[in-house]
């Protein structure tokens, strides 16, 4: 079965096969998707990460048939990082995927020396707080998840990664994720907490800093209060959230986690 790759930066997946099309989410450079239908112009994939699908454009992927060279080794910590497409350089964004050497159809890929440097963290919150605060002010972007813009979902599961726990792609798939925490007050820094509309749909989610500070991706990723009603705007004092559960996820993190620092 045909995979291909991201070989852009950042790869819209849309929800039809038209640039014109709403992006759902995106694919980051050197990440795969299972090849599920194909137009001229673009192709239908499942992002091999989240299983989520859509439509990319063709111009922005390249196939591969073995996806083993693919497999992440770690992601970009960073702003500074670049990759190499045919010996011209990508500038990456933060939760990329590294990898050795490889190539793909058309394309041979590397990563710059930087890119690969690798350091442990033995306190895996101090790690989730220092990636989290990568994204801050990154503007937001429905479908997005990378630090050129971002969705609350796409930062939540972008975080996560670095730690060796896949969340899924949505808030609402997200909440069914990991143990609830009864009470807020018992909140640990890295416990996600989700928050509902009118209807009762969960549609944002954020990561607690500590039991009465959040960081979450709305208009852009900034640091609010929250409390057991929900979030307060730093800014303008105004309530803008109301909170339905909080979930944890960090007892889950795998032993002898690989992270990368650039």
């Amino acid at each position: 079965m045909p995979y291909v790759v991201a070989v852009t930066a950042v790869c819209p997946m849309r929800g039809n096969a038209s640039h014109a099309s709403e992006m759902v989410s995106q694919l980051l450079f050197g990440e795969v998707g299972e090849v599920l239908e194909d137009t001229a112009d673009f192709t239908r994939i499942k992002c091999l990460y989240d299983g989520y699908e859509g439509w990319c454009a063709k111009t922005q992927l390249d196939t591969v048939y073995d996806i083993t060279p693919f497999e992440a080794t770690g992601f970009i910590d960073g702003w500074q990082a670049q990759a190499l497409l045919n010996d011209t350089p990508v500038h990456v964004a933060v939760g990329t995927p590294v990898f050795a050497d490889t190539s793909t159809n058309k394309y041979a890929i590397a990563f710059t020396a930087a890119a690969m440097a690798k350091a442990q963290h033995a306190n895996p919150r101090q790690q989730l707080t220092h990636i989290a605060y990568q994204y801050l002010n990154t503007p937001y972007l429905w479908g997005g998840k990378s630090n050129f813009g971002i969705d609350c979902s796409g930062f939540t599961q972008q975080v996560f990664k670095h730690l060796g726990i896949r969340l899924l792609r949505d808030a609402y798939q997200q909440a069914t994720q990991g143990e609830v925490v009864v009470f807020l007050q018992g909140a640990q820094c890295g416990d996600l907490a989700f928050f509902d509309n009118p209807e009762g749909r969960i549609t944002h989610v954020g990561i607690l800093l500590n039991a009465e500070t959040i960081i979450h991706a709305s208009g852009y990723v900034r640091v609010d209060r929250i409390d057991n009603e929900g979030i307060v705007h730093s800014v303008t004092g105004k309530r803008t959230h109301k909170l339905r559960i909080i979930k944890r996820q960090l007892q889950d993190i795998p032993k002898n986690t690989r992270y990368l620092l650039v």
